[in-house]
């Protein structure tokens, strides 16, 4: 095969192809559209197909657009038989957790494929049957000729199905511990790491290396960096995904969010030659800066030609013309007004002078959101004046731990004995809900009066934050999107309900400034949500004549979440911090007391909220300095979004 200089570019880095998608649901529908395809051929050839699946939130677009074919367009499952990849142990299949009750939920349960043609691993043996159950198992796929697809997810450590690092290339079906990565990212799920199972039962490498066909996929920015390593790194046992390169017929399927550490994407110019606009522009100087460990205005010629960019070069003549250029754009992203400052000339300034007074929405998803992300934005937005609102979008209920709620129903218990209070209602809803938390299942759906426990709680938190801050309390909007209203980790979709509500306080304020979390790392989860719920109302009302004079007016800027930061080149607004404003920043966190010491939804990361903010708020200003500009405690960062 011939390829050209850019497809020889690609190759010097890809190991595996890649395809990338705009987002997870065009992705998912085309590799849906892969195993119709190639379960219609085999109809048409009177042959079986062999599935292998997989499970977690990865896949579940895939399965309902199978199910969508099947409904809709007639795609038949009857010829389809199926393995699943893994499942925990030791586990029940009619548990929440149960793979097997995840493969008949999402997919199953809504075609026709006939139910003793799809095998999951058994989490309900005895542990000195596993090992012949698993001979078995292999012994079933090649008795059936092999799987045809196998469909695979990636975990954050790298692992395919529960293949750990460390898991061999030869490895087979069989008993596995877990890693503590895994379970930590299951925890959330289990509602706590200590009700993670500690082991699995997984398909092994050598038996996904033979398939005929292999796609990975990949979404949000949490992969993109063990997707680069297995797509880019070296072949190793600690990246099993790595593997996957000495597979003939592999390919990554992500989105655009999965693709950010991509060497294609990451350095385009190493690649292919590429068009040098200003965003790409500033991209490449700030990464051969913070690559050489040079501040820009200390850039040569040679340093420039030396790594690729030698036609950027030529496009300025000099590095000394380009290096000031990309400089200043730097600087001019730094202001300590984010709501503008009043009779300036903002001609270079992130926004605008006037209205020196401007209506702020700042839209939390959580009700810890606000605080965490951009709270010394927050409290100087007050202080310069600005009439500052707080949307918190959810009730944030799930992210309070059971004893916490039950601590807080005693003390209202408490206080209606000690001052006399009839205590009838309280007293029965303490007694029922200590009754259930004594018997409660691990993840199980808690009753409409836990919930509401667990909101007020949060609610109060947020309330304390605002008052901190210095806002009214008739400032602070607690939305309630009905999508979030589950009370289980896996949310509905957004509706109209959720949009209408969204769009009826951007009217009512009619702001100039919108703030709201861009935080895209797991595209399933409420942030990611609650944006495009913010996205599709400002559309909507964009779209309506009547909001013309208003909504012409008013920005979006976009922060990020605890676990993340806008890469450099992305900022178009830097709010410095002092250390006073990031310890009034900390002491404003501290405010949420049900989100410390261990929360439910902890994740891999032992650090607080507010350790998190801190480091993240420092590390932003440090980049800032190693490229040559100011020394700052922290710096909060935003990006505009236009719609």
């Amino acid at each position: 095969m011939t390829y050209s200089s850019a497809n020889q570019g690609r190759a010097r880095f890809e190991r595996i192809p890649t395809k990338i998608f705009n987002n997870s649901q065009i992705a998912s529908a085309a590799v849906a559209k892969e195993i119709a395809d190639l379960i219609r051929q085999r109809q048409q050839e009177g042959r079986s197909v062999v599935l292998g699946l997989a499970t977690g939130s990865t896949p579940i677009k895939v399965y309902k657009e199978l199910i969508r074919l099947h409904k809709e367009e007639g795609l038949s499952f009857s010829n389809v038989y199926s393995f699943n990849l893994d499942e925990y142990y030791p586990m029940q299949p009619d548990s929440v957790h149960s793979y097997v009750r995840f493969m008949e939920e999402q997919l199953f349960n809504h075609v026709d494929i006939p139910k003793g043609n799809y095998n999951i691993p058994n989490g309900t043996l005895a542990q000195d049957q596993i090992a012949a159950f698993c001979g078995d198992y292999e012994q079933k796929i090649e008795d059936l000729g092999g799987l045809d697809f196998q469909l695979l997810g990636i975990g954050g450590n790298g692992h395919i199905g529960f293949n750990e690092p460390g898991s061999l290339e030869n490895s087979r079906t069989r008993l596995i511990t877990l890693d503590h990565v895994t379970r930590a990212a299951a925890a959330g799920e289990f509602q706590g790491l200590r009700n993670v199972p500690r082991k699995a039962i997984t398909t092994g490498i050598s038996t996904i290396m033979k398939a005929r066909r292999i796609v990975l996929m990949g979404w949000g920015e949490g992969k993109s960096q063990i997707v680069a390593s297995a797509v880019e790194g070296p072949i190793t046992d600690q990246v099993p995904a790595s593997y996957l390169q000495l597979h003939s017929n592999t390919t990554f399927v992500i989105d655009e969010a999965c693709s950010s550490e991509l060497t294609k994407i990451k350095t385009p110019w190493l690649v292919d030659s590429v068009e040098w606009d200003n965003a790409m522009t500033k991209k490449a100087v700030c990464h051969l800066a913070l690559t050489l460990g040079k501040s820009i205005l200390k850039l040569t010629d040679k340093d420039y030609n030396d790594n690729g960019m030698g036609d950027l070069l030529s496009k300025y003549g000099k590095g000394h013309d380009l290096n000031i250029d990309v400089f200043n754009q730097l600087q001019h992203t730094i202001t300590g007004w984010p709501g503008g400052k009043p009779k300036a000339d903002d001609t270079t300034r992130p926004e605008r002078a006037e209205p020196a007074r401007k209506r702020v929405i700042i839209f939390s998803p959580h009700p810890d959101d606000d605080i965490i992300s951009m709270g010394g934005t927050f409290q100087r937005l007050h202080d310069q004046g600005h009439d500052v609102h707080v949307g918190y979008q959810t009730s944030g209920n799930i992210a309070v731990a059971d004893d916490e709620a039950l601590r807080f129903a005693e003390f209202v218990v408490n206080f209606n004995n000690k001052f006399g209070f009839d205590n009838t209602n309280a007293g029965k809803i303490y007694s029922d809900i200590s009754s259930y938390l004594k018997a409660k299942k691990t993840a199980q759906i808690d009753p409409q009066e836990l919930r509401q426990i667990k909101g007020m709680m949060r609610v109060g938190e947020a309330k304390a934050t605002c008052r901190f801050v210095g806002i009214p309390e008739e400032n602070a909007h607690f939305m309630n999107l009905p999508f979030y209203e589950t009370g289980a980790v896996q949310k509905n979709p957004p509706t109209d309900a959720d949009i209408n509500i969204t769009m009826d306080l951007i009217k009512s304020i009619k702001p100039q400034q919108i703030f709201a979390a861009g935080d895209l790392a797991d595209p399933h989860g409420t942030h990611k949500v609650c944006l495009d719920v913010i996205f599709e109302a400002l559309r909507r009302l964009k779209a309506d004549p009547a909001n013309a004079e208003w909504i012409k007016d008013c920005w979006l800027w976009l922060y990020r979440g605890a676990w993340a930061e806008w890469d450099i080149h992305e900022i178009e607004m830097a709010v410095p911090m002092s250390p006073e404003q990031v310890l009034i920043k900390r002491f404003g966190i501290w405010k949420h007391q049900s989100q410390k010491d261990g929360v439910v939804f902890q994740g891999q990361d032992a650090r607080e909220f507010w350790q998190r903010a801190e480091e993240r708020n420092s590390a932003t200003a440090q980049l800032y300095n190693q490229l040559g500009l100011a020394d700052y405690a922290a710096m909060e960062a935003f990006v505009r979004w236009h719609y």
